[in-house]
C-alpha cells in the first residue's frame, strides 16, 4: 500500500460531521506524521465545543468502507478535556493494528468512517452522546468527549473467501465453495480421529507469507470431530475476523499451521486437544477438553 504523509504538525480544522475543510468555531487542533504510523497530537486550549467533528487531512483511493466490512486501521484515541487530554486507548500500543468491525463501532466513529477509502486518514471528536454514552469502559468519565486519530488501512467485505479447489486429510473432506460463493463446505468422517496434529495447504495463495506478531485476517469453519458439528463459523455469523498470531491470542494449532503460509491460501487443520483448548475445553462453544477439531482456515490478509 502507497504511504500518504500527512506534513507534520498539519493543521486539522475539525468541522462537524459529514464535512471537511472547514473551521469549527475557532477550535484547532494539530495532527501529524506519516500514515499509518503513530501520529503527533497537539490539542488547544479550552475544552472542545460538545458536538461530533469530523476531518479528513488525507483522502485515500481505495476501497470505500461499507456496512459488515471489517476495517483494518491503526489509531489512537484520547479523552479530550481540555487538561491532560491523556491516551485512553491505541493500536500502537498492542503492536499490530486493530479490527474495526463496520456497523458495531461507537456511534461517532460509525459517522465518522462511514464512506471512507482505504487510505484515508480520519479525525473525530466524539461527545459523549455519540461516544460510550451513560456506561462508558473503565477509565473514561460519562461526560468526556474523546478524540480518535484513525488511519484505513484495509477493508474486508462480509463473504470474502479464497477461490480454491477442494481437498482432503485424514478423512476430511473439504469442498472447493462453487456453488456457495466461495464458502467451501466442512465433512468430517464418522470414523475415530487421529491422535496427531496434522495440517494441509489445499491452496497456496500469491501473497506475502505470514509472520508471527502479525494480525491476520481470516475467514473459517470450526467443527468438533465426534459429534460431526459445526461449532463456530465465520461465514455463518456475518463477517470476516482478526487474530494476532504468535502470542498466545489464537490455539497452538493455529499457530503451528499459519505461520509462513502466503496470504490468499485455504489451510485445513485437524487439531488435537493439545493443539487446540486443552483438558478445559471451550465451554462457550460447547468444545470438550477430549474433543478433537477440525477447521478449515481462509487466510485472507496480515498486517
Amino acid at each position: 500500500m502507497r504511504r500518504r504523509i500527512v506534513a507534520l504538525l498539519l493543521p486539522a480544522l475539525l468541522a462537524p460531521a459529514g464535512c471537511t475543510g472547514e473551521a469549527a468555531d475557532g477550535m484547532e487542533l494539530k495532527v501529524g506524521g506519516a500514515f499509518g504510523a503513530r501520529p503527533t497530537i497537539v490539542f488547544p486550549a479550552g475544552k472542545p465545543v460538545d458536538e461530533l467533528r469530523v476531518d479528513e487531512p488525507a483522502a485515500g483511493k481505495g476501497e470505500r468502507l461499507r456496512p459488515d466490512d471489517v476495517a483494518i486501521v491503526q489509531y489512537t484515541a484520547h479523552v479530550w478535556n481540555g487538561r491532560d487530554n491523556r491516551l485512553v486507548d491505541s493500536s500502537f500500543t498492542r503492536g499490530t493494528p486493530a479490527a474495526f468491525p463496520v456497523g458495531r463501532l461507537l456511534p461517532g466513529l460509525e459517522r465518522a468512517l462511514q464512506g471512507r477509502r482505504v487510505g484515508s486518514r480520519v479525525i473525530a471528536a466524539i461527545p459523549p452522546g455519540d461516544g460510550f454514552g451513560a456506561n462508558p469502559p473503565r477509565g473514561i468519565a460519562a461526560d468526556e468527549e474523546l478524540l480518535y486519530v484513525v488511519d484505513i488501512l484495509g477493508a474486508h467485505p462480509k463473504g470474502v473467501s479464497v477461490k480454491a479447489r477442494g481437498g482432503s486429510l485424514a478423512g476430511v473432506r473439504v469442498s472447493g465453495g462453487a456453488r456457495s460463493g466461495g464458502r467451501p463446505a466442512l465433512s468430517v468422517p464418522a470414523t475415530a480421529p487421529p491422535a496427531r496434529f496434522a495440517a494441509k495447504v489445499l491452496h497456496r495463495g500469491k501473497g506475502r507469507r505470514i509472520q508471527a506478531g502479525q494480525l491476520v485476517v481470516t475467514q473459517y469453519t470450526g467443527a468438533i470431530w465426534g459429534r460431526r458439528r459445526v461449532f463456530d463459523a465465520t461465514w455463518t455469523t456475518g463477517r470476516p475476523k482478526a487474530f494476532k498470531l504468535g502470542d498466545g491470542s489464537v490455539i497452538k494449532a493455529w499457530d503451528k499451521a499459519l505461520v509462513g503460509v502466503p496470504t490468499g491460501s485455504r489451510v485445513v487443520m485437524v487439531v488435537p486437544p493439545s493443539y487446540g483448548y486443552g483438558r478445559s475445553g471451550n465451554q462457550a462453544y460447547g468444545v470438550k477438553g477430549s474433543d478433537t477439531l477440525v477447521f478449515v482456515v481462509d487466510v485472507i490478509a496480515a498486517y
